[in-house]
């Protein structure tokens, strides 16, 4: 098997377990040596254990790749930069940053506390950009020294970001925030010879075991198995994926795609006087693609339903 990643350093966050674990272990099967970074915390992010961390080490090293654990907060400027410092003393160099790592605190909104906002949106948006920031100030520092940089980051956006999901405000809105954010660095980093991705993966996990109204059977289970993410994720870590950058894909067993982003649908002339807008706002919806729902197809999206 031609191994994608070799001698390449990718550092994973949250990749003490499912789908982090699936693509360090892949990784590590294509080469690359892996940094993984898992704080060991419970799925809505309390408490924290460094055994599942360095468990995947272990797994990396018999099967003969190289790699170390680490426990840094990837949510924290300091954790951060010590997680990408840890890559580049350990391996002398830094090739990719995959974002993986998440929780949940899932409610509807109107029940929402304000910490289960913040939480998620601090994990999981914050978490991107922390360790984004430092990789990115790396590569930019090789750059304009005149050395090489052949750079990747592979963010970790979510359906229920790109099309909505009841229930998944804080999640969501993360999820949607990275995905632009994907876009947005993209265009930025392309100087330096940095791609930037995102994947949508949809998985069976213990975040999202206990979403499902009832037990998965043991084809949904292989469907959604962490096993079906890791293949892009190693693609887009690799040397061979430098053209593509600023692009979603969604993975899962069902599925492989390229998710499309927003785009201009139907308009009008400028109009000055609301009183106007009520016939032009329903011709324009007339015409305009509907919404998707969680499935990507445009026209799935549940209505809103009244009392």
């Amino acid at each position: 098997m031609a191994k994608l990643c070799e001698g390449r350093v990718v550092v994973v966050t949250g990749a003490g377990r499912g789908i982090g674990r699936e693509h360090a272990l892949s990784l590590a099967r294509h080469g690359a040596h892996v940094v993984v970074n898992d704080l060991g915390g419970a799925v809505d992010g309390s408490g924290g254990d460094a055994s599942p961390a360095q468990q995947v080490v272990k797994e990396i090293e018999a099967l003969g790749g190289k790699a170390v654990a680490n426990g840094d907060d990837i949510s924290s400027f300091d954790g951060a930069e010590r997680l990408i410092k840890t890559a580049v003393e350990t391996f002398g160099d830094l090739h990719g940053v995959v974002n993986n790592a998440g929780i949940l605190r899932d409610r509807m909104m109107a029940n929402m506390s304000e910490a289960e906002w913040d939480a998620v949106i601090k994990v999981h948006l914050k978490g991107t950009f922390s360790p984004s920031h430092f990789a990115a100030a790396y590569w930019r520092d090789q750059s304009k020294a005149g050395k090489p940089v052949d750079g990747r980051i592979i963010n970790t956006t979510s359906v229920s970001g790109i099309y909505g999901n009841i229930g998944q405000a804080n999640y969501g809105a993360a999820k949607a925030g990275i995905a632009a954010f994907t876009v947005i660095t993209a265009l930025e980093l392309a100087r330096y010879g940095v791609t930037v991705n995102a994947v949508a993966p949809v998985a069976l996990t213990r975040m999202t075991e206990n979403l499902q109204p009832t037990p998965p059977t043991d084809e949904e289970r292989e469907a959604q198995s962490p096993r079906w993410i890791a293949p892009i994720v190693t693609w887009l870590a690799s040397a061979e994926s430098k053209g593509v950058t600023g692009r979603v894909f969604e993975a899962s067993g069902r599925s492989f795609a390229v998710a499309e982003g927003w785009v201009r649908g139907p308009s009008h002339a400028p109009v000055d006087d609301p009183t106007r807008l009520g016939p032009i706002v329903e011709e324009l919806l007339g015409k305009a693609r509907p919404n998707s729902g969680m499935d990507g197809r445009p026209g799935s999206w549940p209505q809103p339903q009244k009392k």
